[in-house]
């Protein structure tokens, strides 16, 4: 009994070490406040210390079974043993739990969000080339000595509390304990439970707060992670049912026509059939079929436009084709990750929440009817994909191969067609990438499609040794949201700097030329990772927020257009194709951003959701142009996932 009463003073004393890490964690990301909502707070660090609880009980219920066995084995493993044994067990346990606690606060600092599926891009990313950038960006020595110390810590405070085990003066009769241990396994139980409820706690996590960040707050970085590698595990072995998770299983028909919000003929023989469009005759375009080229520019989000001053000039050459030309500013990123995002955008589908990247799962060899590749191929055009870094970083070379790519050229291929070329740890510098879209473009033959990947604007953020930076002075209302490490944040923002000047000099590239009156750009990003480290008055309106900018030749340019119009990259090749193609039918997920007549909503797959009602997160609608959003999102992802397995089932594949 001794030793048990100091193995739950152990567990209560990590119990409040996991409870000072929340706070750590409050007081690290938290949005600065004018008026801190107590209330709220409250009530998440206390719904907080429940999920820890939860943990804190799993973690004692090994320890209490073998305390139980040994009584009933009538102290078969002596005390001493038995000391030793817990010893080791929690110096391992606890190090463990804190290494979770640690990459969710790092997590967080990235993508302003709880560990998700995306942690495992670690090893499906290229992963020497994350490690080198750790060890450029952090202090890795003093990291790791911190670690140590911590370590070192635990270690002593295990020691110091079952060391001082007392020895039990009176023995309880046998009921007694009975009753003792009855109580304690119960109390166990309800603990791991977290709940009296008909529910487990962690089957179904209440919110506290209308505010995002407070209602983030009580999550734990081992259950995030625990989810996090369920979804990636059933991602792996094809068990990923977006169609049951929507509430659509057997009900496809319906879940189209609550997407298109219109009674539909599902013809299930050609799942495309409601889908499919065909733009309008267009003569401009008829007669001189336009270059189009896209651009994703890496980690290109919106909010820190605002700040653009002289001496802030974070967009250099780019400003002033965003104010000459046409930007969608109300738009979102389908996901918060690259590969994420840049396959749903060039196959004209919404991201699908919590899965893996098609090119490095099943879906790795079905080739997708509405690729977008394949709309401008069919129309002639010569096809291109073109990625700063290597083709076989998430297996983008082989997967876009299959979707309508004529030529898909990574750094090899700028490195082999011009000279003096730089390189960063991801790829080649955006300059020389540029400079080979420039090259392809004015040397075409016939139409170019070409979508562009670039590589810059990431860590570790090294900027060419042959750019001249213009310092940036942080505006004192920018500094104020600035999180973490200031100088890193400095460094970033220079490379972002970097980033859209280079974007603003392959404009001025085309603008200055003849290729300006046959040549579109669209650029827009695959995410705005920039929100790690900043503070937003409505995250919800602002964290997700990437442009979508568009040149149109004089003759193209013909439409005014409502700036304001909520989108996400689903609605990107709609747009472009209305006003680069004639009399062309393609299928598509997205909607024409010029269309009056359709509702408008924006779709990122972390359940941020833009409507001409305002933003809001999956769950929370309010008004009735927030709820048609949500059951078009709901109902979109249905109907995606059941193209794509009608897409793979070419391929012997079954369609549930």
């Amino acid at each position: 009994m001794g030793l048990l009463r100091q193995v739950v003073k152990l567990q209560f004393v990590f119990l409040l070490l996991l409870s000072l890490f929340r706070l750590l964690f409050f007081l690290r990301f938290s949005p600065g406040y004018d008026v801190l909502p107590w209330g709220d707070l409250l009530r998440a660090l206390w719904l907080g210390m429940r999920i820890d609880l939860v943990l804190v009980s799993y973690l004692t219920a090994l320890p209490v079974l073998a305390l139980l066995l040994n009584q009933l084995l009538r102290g078969a493993v002596p005390l001493r043993w038995m000391q030793r044994i817990f010893m080791f067990y929690f110096a391992v346990a606890y190090p463990a739990v804190s290494f979770f606690i640690a990459a969710d606060f790092g997590f967080y600092s990235y993508f302003g969000e709880h560990i998700t599926i995306m942690i495992f891009g670690f090893f499906d990313d290229d992963t020497k080339a994350l490690i080198e950038i750790g060890l450029k960006n952090y202090n890795v020595p003093l990291i790791a000595a911190g670690i140590l110390l911590y370590t070192a810590g635990i270690v002593w405070l295990v020691r110091r509390i079952l060391r001082t085990v007392r020895p039990v003066r009176m023995r309880p009769g046998m009921l007694r304990q009975a009753g003792v241990w009855l109580l304690l396994i119960g109390l166990v139980f309800l603990g791991a439970r977290g709940s009296v409820g008909l529910f487990p706690l962690l089957k179904d996590i209440p919110g506290v707060s209308a505010d995002p960040f407070i209602d983030s707050l009580p999550q734990n970085g081992v259950f995030a992670f625990q989810k996090a590698y369920e979804q990636y595990r059933q991602n792996k072995e094809g068990h990923y049912d977006l169609i049951a998770r929507m509430g659509y299983k057997g009900r496809i028909a319906e879940a189209y026509r609550d997407f298109l919000g219109k009674k539909v003929d599902v013809n299930f023989t050609d799942p495309l059939a409601p889908l499919t469009k065909r733009t309008a005759f267009n003569d401009a375009a008829a007669s001189q079929p336009p270059h189009v080229v896209v651009v994703m520019v890496e980690s290109f989000g919106s909010p820190i436009l605002k700040y653009q001053s002289d001496t802030f000039d974070i967009m250099r050459r780019l400003k002033k084709h965003f104010d000459e030309d046409i930007v969608f500013t109300n738009f979102i990123s389908a996901s918060n990750g690259t590969i994420v995002s840049l396959e749903p955008l060039l196959l004209n589908l919404p991201a699908r929440p919590q899965s893996i990247s098609y090119g490095q799962s099943r879906y790795l060899g079905v080739s997708f009817p509405t690729a977008a590749a394949k709309v401008y191929e069919k129309a002639g055009y010569e096809t291109s994909f073109v990625y700063g870094g290597d083709l076989s970083w998430r297996n983008v070379g082989s997967f876009f191969r299959r979707q309508g790519f004529g030529h898909v050229e990574g750094k090899s291929a700028v490195e082999a067609a011009l000279d003096g070329v730089e390189e960063h740890d991801w790829g080649v510098y955006d300059k020389h990438l540029y400079d080979f879209v420039l090259q392809k473009l004015e040397r075409a033959k016939k139409p170019q499609f070409v979508f562009v990947l670039t590589t810059n604007n990431h860590p570790p953020y090294i900027l060419s040794k042959h750019y001249d930076s213009k310092p940036l002075v942080l505006p004192a209302a920018l500094k104020k949201r600035i999180t973490g490490d200031l100088a890193l944040a400095k460094q970033r923002l220079q490379d972002y700097q970097y980033a859209l000047d280079m974007a603003g000099r392959f404009l001025d590239g085309v603008k200055g030329t003849p290729l300006a009156e046959r040549t579109v750009v669209a650029i827009t990003a695959d995410n705005n990772t920039i929100e790690g480290i900043m503070h937003y008055d409505d995250p919800v309106a602002e964290s997700k927020k990437i442009p979508f900018y568009l040149y149109l030749p004089p003759s193209l340019r013909i439409e005014p257009f409502d700036r304001n119009v909520s989108g996400s990259h689903k609605d990107i090749f709609p747009t472009l194709y209305n006003r680069t193609l004639s009399n062309v039918s393609y299928a598509a997920m997205g909607t024409d951003l010029y269309d009056p007549d359709v509702l408008h909503c924006g779709f990122n797959d972390a359940g941020f959701l833009l409507s001409p009602g305002g933003a809001f997160r999956l769950g929370k609608a309010e008004n009735p142009l927030q709820k048609r959003c949500e059951k078009q999102y709901r109902a979109g992802l249905a109907v995606t996932q059941y193209l794509v397995e009608s897409f793979a089932a070419k391929r012997g594949k079954p369609v549930r």
